[in-house]
């Protein structure tokens, strides 16, 4: 166990709310020290933004706070209990190999969790070593830093260490600990964890806290909170899921315990963005079904809240039929929902600055046409920006021009100018996103060869996605075809 605690004045200002919930929640657990631990990569404006003083975090003291050997004064390391669905079959889960070392309280006043994942073994590792390997580190590092900077709620990445220390994975990898903030790691598992095996009592403190953290608006309400709580839910993760479809971002992992109450993106294990638009694109190695295909993902997300709202049942009304009720038309909102913020998204992405009936055709045509064509998504909505019609099989059709003819004259019936329409385009379609195989070259380098300059590089022209200058063109290119598909895999 971790005994050595932290004496730099960092900026750390930490509190332990979590931990003042019922005891069977988490379990009171100390990072696994490591034996050589050593800064990778810093997110120097995040850190900033926590109050933390950016050299000192670099120092010996700060990275070893990093790595879980030393304990920030005030902190109470906990591993949290969860249960979820994993692709449809429940199980009794917890954090098997990440570790909540306490709040941070930022100078703004926000409440943020500072999570170690990759920091040993814990009471819910369930045989597992507890510790991760760099390249998965270093995936969810770009990922999520790119989610961010494309406007989606996120998870985000502090720092990532490595640990001077081999996993044992398919072969030896060097390890490594991701430093993650969250608003909190708060999940749906979390909540159908105390539904299972906890009481009524316990339920509503965990409902109560969740209220008072991410939606204080209605833990102060006099109506029906528990209710509002699961609307609100259900709101957030409308919005979050109709942004994933906006880019093009597959998580390819969305079970219910992957899925956070504050709304944010969570877990990022074998997720990646589509590059030819698909609906039944699939990565993950293990998903052989297409259960978490992109085009499945607004089905799946209504599943996971369907379970959520059961686990409220009890708090929603007295009257078990009259709960049921209450649940089940707070989940048939959720598709309308969230048809309603894609709709508005892919409104934007077409520079369409007002609603017409006919713009859902006029959408869906179009995707019909990618897809036929197997057209680039991300691509193709930039060169429509930029009137660039050029280097697609897709532009070159007779079913092209005819649907570019009709969005020119939905366009031309718009009393505001032209520019206005491009410029809601710009800010509505990357010039590029984290394409799979720029991320995995970066990777290769860090990982095998040392090498940080590929992923700095990377992170920089992703960290500003809607400025569409020079530098992001090399960026924007997708890889030479495979006869192999591009698979991604669990355990990260």
């Amino acid at each position: 166990m971790t005994e050595k605690t932290a004496v730099v004045n960092i900026g750390w200002n930490l509190d332990n709310s979590y931990a003042r919930l019922p005891k069977s929640l988490f379990t009171h657990t100390n990072p696994t020290p490591v034996s050589s631990p050593k800064l990778t990569v810093l997110n120097e404006p995040l850190a900033a933004s926590l109050g933390l003083n950016v050299q000192l975090l670099q120092s010996e003291e700060g990275i070893e706070i990093l790595a879980g050997n030393r304990i920030p004064e005030g902190a109470f390391p906990l591993a949290q209990a969860y249960a979820g669905h994993q692709f449809g079959h429940f199980n009794r889960l917890g954090d098997g190999r990440a570790i909540l070392i306490s709040e941070q309280i930022t100078p703004l006043g926000a409440r943020l969790d500072i999570q170690l994942k990759g920091s040993g073994e814990t009471p819910y590792s369930r045989r597992g070593d507890g510790r991760a390997a760099l390249g998965p580190m270093l995936r969810e590092y770009i990922i999520s830093e790119a989610m961010h900077a494309l406007g989606i709620a996120t998870t985000r990445s502090l720092a990532v260490v490595t640990t001077g220390e081999s996993v044992i994975r398919e072969t030896y990898l060097p390890g490594a600990i991701l430093a993650r903030v969250a608003e909190s790691h708060l999940r749906v598992g979390t909540f159908q964890y105390v539904s299972k095996w906890g009481s009524t009592e316990e339920l509503r403190a965990l409902a109560d806290y969740t209220l008072q953290r991410h939606y204080s608006d209605v833990a102060a309400a006099d109506e029906n909170r528990y209710l509002m709580l699961l609307q609100e839910v259900i709101k957030r993760q409308a919005a979050l899921i109709a942004k994933w479809q906006l880019v093009g971002f597959i998580h390819g992992v969305m079970n219910t315990d992957n899925m956070a109450l504050s709304g944010e993106t969570i877990d990022y294990g074998p997720c990646a963005f589509m590059d030819v638009y698909d609906p039944a694109t699939v990565f993950s190695s293990i998903d052989t079904h297409g259960r978490y295909a992109y085009g499945n993902q607004p089905n799946i997300a209504m599943w996971n809240l369907a379970r959520f709202a059961e686990t409220l049942l009890p708090l929603l009304h007295e009257d078990e039929e009259q709960a049921l009720k209450l649940a089940n038309d707070s989940i048939s909102d959720f598709i309308h929902l969230y048809q309603h913020k894609w709709l508005a998204g892919m409104r934007a992405k077409l520079g369409l600055l007002h609603e017409e009936p006919e713009d859902e055709s006029l959408i869906e045509s179009l995707l019909t046409m990618m897809q036929q064509y197997r057209a680039d998504y991300t691509n193709t909505f930039r060169a429509l920006t930029f009137d660039m019609l050029e280097d697609s099989v897709l532009f070159e059709t007779t079913e092209f021009t005819q649907w570019y003819e009709l969005w020119q004259a939905r366009i031309d019936r718009q009393e505001e100018p032209r520019a206005d329409s491009q410029q809601l385009m710009r800010s509505s379609n990357p010039a590029l996103i984290p394409r799979n195989h720029q991320v995995e070259a970066a990777l290769d380098a860090a990982s095998k060869h040392g090498d940080n300059s590929v992923m700095e590089g990377l992170l920089a022209v992703l960290s500003s996605p809607y400025a569409h200058t020079p530098e992001q063109a090399a960026y924007s290119t997708q890889c030479v075809p495979s006869t192999h598909p591009y698979r991604t895999f669990c355990g990260t």
